[in-house]
């Protein structure tokens, strides 16, 4: 078998997380007395980490470090208290961890969440199937910055070309690209598939499952390759 691993971005493509997250974000401005955004909006804020989430949500007036700062401060204490109230698991992940796991494939996550949070949310939603939970610990290192992704990579005793990267971003496919990973994109996460396709994904797949067949070309899965 050629690839033994996978390392998953977390928000928009194990877990859909957008209402939890966004819902954080609002109630702050809320109290702020600051407009809200929607849900669609966040689809957009997602994916660079929290605090420029918070950048991204406040106007330009209020824009300046020192309030950004206080801002990530009170989202991340609304969040940390309700990060598993809506978020849930996309349908057909959970099908797809127990035949990798059956198949002794290495699983992972390296997400753009504060590590404290990745693995809170990982440890609720998936107790004890992950063997690294790597969140955002140094701001030079997120994502697409690929340090982690290797890192992870040399304590799984892995190659590089033996490890699939699957998120839902360009950035996720960035990543992968510049860690030299499969990088495979979802079409149920939060950006639309042209993104991905530019950022390099190798594929798209439309359902979790899908991944089966890029393991194990004779399983029967639909997937599209880019």
């Amino acid at each position: 078998m050629k690839y033994k691993g996978v390392i998953f971005d977390l928000d928009g493509t194990l877990v859909n997380s957008l209402e939890d997250i966004a819902d954080a974000m609002n109630k702050v401005l809320i109290n702020l007395n600051y407009p809200t955004h929607s849900y669609e909006s966040y689809q957009y804020f997602i994916g660079s980490g929290l605090r420029n989430l918070v950048s991204k949500s406040l106007s330009e007036t209020h824009n300046h470090e020192q309030h950004i700062d206080k801002c990530y401060q009170l989202m991340i204490e609304e969040y940390t208290n309700n990060c598993t109230r809506k978020t849930k698991t996309y349908e057909g992940i959970a099908l797809l961890l127990d035949h990798l796991i059956s198949n002794n494939i290495k699983l992972s996550v390296f997400s753009n969440k504060s590590d404290e949070l990745t693995k809170k949310i990982t440890a609720d939603l998936f107790p004890d199937i992950f063997e690294n939970v790597v969140g955002l610990r140094i701001e030079e290192l997120k994502k697409p910055n690929p340090s982690e992704a290797l890192a992870i990579c040399e304590s799984l005793g892995l190659k590089t070309e033996e490890i699939i990267f699957v998120g839902d971003s360009g950035i996720d496919m960035q990543t992968a690209v510049n860690a030299d990973m499969l990088a495979v994109g979802v079409s149920w996460g939060y950006r639309p598939e042209e993104e991905l396709i530019a950022a390099g994904a190798k594929y798209v797949i439309n359902h979790p499952l899908d991944l089966i067949k890029i393991i194990q070309p004779s399983d029967e899965a639909v997937l599209t390759q880019k």
